[in-house]
């Protein structure tokens, strides 16, 4: 066979190709189910960090089978609401939603077909919904834990594709970016932004209490990366503002002890 003629070349680079392109395919699906095991894990460990289970750190040393069983341990239900907030389906214990599911219900959540979206609600009363947006240089998304009041933040989780490291990489890295969120609170009752990131953070009174609390800090030197998480932040939670409008509020503690008091 003469090695040196176009045919031959076309023939041997065909076979190459496809050849290759097999061995790929079946590494691929070969891997598939631990690529889906991992993503899960991860995913739910993001939500026990937003919840203050844990920190991630912790939860990639323990491994994913410990990460599941935690989860198992300290659910209490999933479901998913409607626009309207009212509970509509029971989701799996099993069932999380992983970025490229969020990624799937963020362009129905930008646009005028506003998706039916997932709860968390775990053991101790805390709620934990994500959120899903675009950084500067590709998707950023996160968990946020609200206490049982509803209003009133927990923990956040924040990760990304690929921000900038030192820089927009901070709202996954900086522990000390996401401990901002904890105490804050969602104004569900806002025509425009529950929340915001937003540089200098809140105006202070005299004392140094904050006249606002639904606003922290941007990132310094990530403004773009700042400015797409507060979209993504103040997207899902508008998404939400139905549900936790709905849920009813625990009497203040004062109120309560008159009704004990009177009966």
């Amino acid at each position: 066979m003469n090695t040196n003629n176009n045919i031959y070349t076309v023939v041997y680079t065909s076979v190459i190709v496809v050849v290759v392109a097999a061995l790929l395919a079946f590494v691929s699906q070969s891997l598939k189910s631990r690529q889906q095991a991992n993503e899960k894990a991860d995913t739910i460990s993001q939500m026990l960090t937003a919840a203050g289970f844990g920190t991630k750190a912790e939860f990639q040393k323990i491994g994913n089978a410990a990460v599941l069983d935690k989860y198992a341990q300290e659910i209490a239900e999933a479901f998913i609401v409607n626009p309207e907030g009212e509970k509509v389906a029971d989701l799996p214990l099993d069932e999380v939603y992983s970025p490229s599911q969020l990624k799937a219900q963020n362009y129905k959540l930008k646009g005028s077909d506003v998706p039916e979206l997932p709860v968390f609600v775990f053991k101790n009363g805390l709620t934990v919904v994500p959120v899903y947006g675009a950084g500067l240089w590709g998707p950023v998304w996160g968990y946020v834990a609200f206490e049982e009041d509803g209003v009133t933040i927990k923990g956040a989780y924040f990760d990304h594709e690929s921000e900038t490291a030192g820089l927009g990489a901070r709202i996954k890295d900086d522990p000390a970016f996401q401990a901002e969120f904890q105490g804050e609170n969602a104004d569900w009752e806002a025509d425009v932004k529950v929340f915001e990131i937003v540089k200098g953070g809140s105006p202070k009174n005299a004392d140094g209490s904050e006249i606002m609390d639904n606003r922290i800090d941007a990132i310094t030197g990530a403004t773009m990366t700042s400015i797409g998480l507060e979209n993504a932040i103040q997207t899902w939670l508008k998404g939400y503002s139905k549900y936790f409008s709905s849920k009813e509020q625990p009497a203040p503690a004062e109120e309560a002890a008159e009704e004990v008091t009177e009966e």
